[in-house]
């Protein structure tokens, strides 16, 4: 497996990304990261998905430093429209009728950081920040269809209202990149990092 010497730090309470990283055998610990999650005017879906990823990760990595800590964040993005978590089973329901019939983007953003103090992050500390994007396609939806779906509960703390890994594998007809990033991290790109720069760190102690 891989040469890490500690459990990395996952900066998130996602139960889907703590099974995503025990799946592929990667050891890590949690402890969730509580940063304002806004999008700034005028920003990119891209930098958003990344700034929101770096700030949970440096978040976390202030308290535990010389640990490496994962930060991600994943938004859906129908045209230019970035949609996050539903606010409620109406907004669920919306954005369910934009994704219906049509293809969408899913952005994950990732950081990686090893901090060397607590007190500010350094030049000397070790940060990665890249981001995965996979296009998705869904079939036309019913009213019948995206009610009874949203009173399933599902989709409430989904970005975008929905799981592919969940009742919506009914309606996902074709996907073009990285499945596990819209289940919400990008496993293979997570390990190609901590491959490139972070394993290697702790190779060298």
């Amino acid at each position: 497996m891989s040469s890490q010497k500690s459990p990395l730090v996952l900066a998130s309470a996602s139960p889907r990304r703590s099974e995503l990283l025990r799946n592929a055998g990667i050891a890590f610990t949690v402890q969730p990261a509580h940063i304002n999650e806004r999008m700034l005017a005028g920003e990119a879906p891209e930098e958003y998905a990344k700034r929101l990823a770096r700030e949970k990760a440096r978040a976390v990595s202030m308290q535990r430093p010389g640990e490496t800590v994962l930060g991600a964040d994943t938004i859906v993005v129908v045209d230019s429209e970035v949609l996050e978590k539903p606010r409620d089973q109406a907004d669920a329901a919306r954005m369910l009728r934009l994704l219906s019939g049509r293809s969408h983007r899913v952005i994950t953003g990732v950081c990686l950081i090893k901090a060397v103090s607590s007190s500010e992050f350094q030049a000397s500390s070790i940060e990665d920040v890249r981001a995965e994007t996979t296009e998705v396609w869904m079939r036309n939806l019913s009213e019948e269809e995206i009610k009874e779906y949203v009173a399933s509960g599902e989709p409430m703390d989904k970005a975008g209202a929905y799981a592919i890994q969940g009742i919506t594998s009914r309606w996902i007809w074709k996907i073009v990149g990285c499945y596990f990033n819209v289940v919400g991290l990008p496993v293979p790109l997570v390990y190609q990092m901590l491959q490139e720069r972070f394993f290697a760190a702790d190779e060298r102690g």
